[in-house]
């Protein structure tokens, strides 16, 4: 999170107060000298680059490696062409594509930070090659492997091979039926972890923790962003392909991670209670503000709109969800980095929760072995009881229908984004659901089949806010869904969702701008010529922009397409970045009477305000008027910069659903050019 593995930065000498640490505990790396985030970090004008530039690759090594490449490249496309009509072969590609992959990128893009890196690379393809025989002889070894295994999956966001690693016990059997237990491990901040350095450690170095007979998952979580966004996504990614090829217990997932690790585990630990036998988070950061302020020694002055997103990620505005999921966090006792779980357990107060908060005597950034040693102890206890999975009472809060369901309650519609919505739900033996629920429009109490533990015999009862509602009976294969609407005055009914094709903000479709790249996006670029000079120069950079960081930070090639050769299959599979404006983007042009703005050659209009079209261009999300299950976004990447790269508790959505950018004003490192007006859309998608 806020300390990088690797060599001691010039900028040390800033940190008056800050000590360099040993690692101990961060699981991935081996043991090196660590160091804090700098005052220097906090200069927006002089932002050093992450990743940063590595060596220089001698050029008989380079030449050497290339044709490594090349000719594992080769091997790639025969084997995509040979195991088309075998997809249970062709599903293995990316074990193969990761090393080509790591390899490509640190050659291509100075990524090598030292020179011992050379001969991993060159071992690297080697695997790649022996793994690429394998395929073509229709084996593969390395799925009946034990200890570390490096194993690789194809994103949906961006069609990459994306690595994770795992260590399979000796005491797996991959005959029978027996289930296994399984931790995540979050990996601490290295801003020099390349593909490369990943895959390298997690093919020699054991982690931190080994529960017992238990599997652990190391995501790379792509790259060092504290797995939020694609890295959120890149959980659940390597989760599911790992479940296509090893028996996992569902009702025994654990999170755990340190330092920015830590910070990851708060995050899903909130956002997904209801997935997971425990949460353990060490150290890290647990919000954005209180944080920066305290360690980063940051003056903040955020805009209305960054402030209100600060409730994305900032996972003391979500402690209530915690009652959900058992949760154990760890300190060291003299480590700054206690902040974050301070910060939790007074949120927890607050609700009523008393966190479980071990502290390591006299120690630092790392664990102390004592206390991890009762760490795992009380975890055992608590896998071995495992997740309940249709839990008497139920709590949810949210700010966004992003992560709007727990357990058997799922919230459908709020009253209004980025305002709490909540609901308290239990059920009693034999027909009795009580809820108290705030800030909700509607909700479904949603058992499956075989989960309803109501009587089928006595006809449910339900106390909503006091009211008294009559609902249908359970199911006889006990399952149960019932609908609830508020209407007018505040009275609740039981009703019918409404159809897909209402506009309206719904689960995976509720924005921001940054919420559009954590699923299956194409970038478009325009072919035609712009309205004004100065907005098509901005656009070209911009996008330009975009690519680039998104290749450095989430670690995949976006997709580009030009605006002519946008298909059928793109508009119904992904959410379209359409770059431009409606004369420059053929797609832009084809659904900008759709949108809730006008643009043309004089003006960008926005409601009630209108801005000089020579110098303006509009940025925004939105349902795909071609494709309404789907986004369009204009003129935007993430919206986070190079200056908040330096910090991960910086990495959060910069933007709301739609913007105003003055082109003639200065790029930096923390905008795209002068905001002149930025605002979220209402419910139904709606101006507001």
């Amino acid at each position: 999170m806020n300390l990088e593995f690797g060599e001691l930065n010039s900028r040390v000498s800033a940190m008056n107060a800050k000590v360099l640490f040993l690692i101990g505990a961060c699981g991935l790396m081996t043991c090196g000298i660590l160091r804090a985030d700098g005052l220097a970090d906090n200069k927006a004008d002089k932002v050093r680059r992450i990743p940063s530039i590595g060596i220089d690759v001698p050029e008989d090594t380079e030449q050497k490696l290339r044709k490594g490449l090349a000719d594992l490249g080769q091997k790639i496309e025969g084997l995509k062409k040979a195991l088309a009509k075998e997809p249970e072969w062709l599903d293995l590609l990316p074990d193969v594509e990761i090393y080509h992959k790591a390899v490509r990128y640190v050659l291509d893009y100075q990524e090598f930070h030292r020179k011992s890196e050379f001969a991993v690379a060159e071992q690297q393809l080697q695997t790649g090659m022996n793994r690429a025989d394998e395929l073509n002889q229709r084996q593969a070894s390395w799925l009946k492997q034990k200890g570390l295994v490096v194993r690789g999956y194809r994103s949906k966001i961006d069609d990459s091979a994306q690595p994770y690693g795992l260590e399979i016990p000796e005491s797996y059997s991959f005959e029978g039926d027996a289930k296994s237990r399984l931790d995540f491990w979050f990996h601490g901040r290295g801003e020099k972890l390349s593909e490369l350095s990943f895959i390298s450690q997690r093919s020699r170095s054991k982690g931190k923790i080994s529960p017992p007979n238990g599997i652990v998952l190391h995501p790379y979580g792509r790259y060092s962003n504290a797995n939020k966004f694609a890295g959120e996504v890149d959980l659940f990614e390597a989760l599911d392909h790992a479940r296509k090829y090893y028996r996992i217990d569902e009702d025994r997932i654990l999170v755990r991670g340190f330092s920015m690790g830590g910070a990851a585990c708060w995050q899903f630990a909130v956002h997904y209670a209801d997935q997971w036998a425990a949460a353990q988070p060490g150290a890290g950061f647990s919000e954005t503000p209180d944080f920066l302020r305290t360690f980063q020694k940051e003056t903040l002055t955020p805009t209305p709109w960054e402030k209100t997103l600060w409730h994305w990620y900032d996972c003391t505005d979500w402690a209530i969800n915690l009652s959900n999921c058992p949760t154990i966090a760890y300190s060291g006792e003299i480590d700054s980095q206690k902040q974050a779980a301070d910060m939790m357990e007074k949120a927890m107060d607050k609700v009523g929760l008393d966190l479980v908060h071990l502290i390591g005597p006299g120690m630092a950034h790392k664990f102390h072995p004592d206390t991890l040693a009762e760490i795992e102890t009380r975890l055992t206890s608590i896998a071995e009881k495992g997740r309940v999975r249709v839990p008497r009472a139920v709590r949810l809060t949210t700010w966004t229908l992003k992560y709007n369901r727990m357990n058997w309650v799922v919230i459908d519609e709020m009253d209004e984004h980025w305002k709490k919505a909540s609901i308290e739900a239990e059920w009693e033996w034999p027909n009795g659901i009580f809820l108290k629920v705030e800030g909700v429009k509607s909700f479904t109490l949603d058992f499956a089949p075989g989960e309803c533990p109501l009587d089928q015999v006595h006809v449910p009862v339900v106390e909503l806010n006091g009211q008294g509602l009559q609902v249908p009976p359970v199911r006889s294969d006990r399952s149960w869904q019932v609908h609830f609407v508020k209407g007018a005055k505040g009275k609740w009914m039981v009703g019918e969702k409404e159809a897909d094709s209402i506009l309206k903000k719904r689960h995976d479709l509720q924005g921001p701008i940054d919420d559009a790249f954590m699923d299956s996006f194409v970038m478009v670029k325009p072919t035609g010529e712009a309205m004004n000079a100065k907005v098509g120069e901005w656009v070209g950079k911009e996008m330009e922009h975009a690519v680039t960081h998104w290749r450095q930070q989430f670690r995949g090639d976006a997709r580009v397409v030009e605006d002519v050769k946008v298909d059928e299959a793109m508009i119904a599979n992904s959410n379209l970045v359409l770059w431009g404006d409606p004369s420059s983007n053929a797609v832009l042009k084809k659904i900008i009477a759709k949108l809730p703005i006008g643009w043309s050659k004089d003006s960008v209009k926005v409601g009630k305000n209108t801005f000089a079209g020579k110098d303006h261009v509009m940025v925004m999300i939105f349902p795909n008027p071609l494709n309404p299950k789907r986004y369009v976004v204009l003129n935007s990447g993430f919206t986070y910069r190079e200056y908040d790269y330096l910090n991960n508790a910086r990495q959060v959505a910069k933007l709301p659903d739609w913007a105003v950018i003055d082109v003639t004003s200065p790029v930096t490192s923390r905008a795209p050019g002068k905001v002149e007006k930025a605002g979220f859309f209402g419910e139904k998608w709606e101006l507001k």
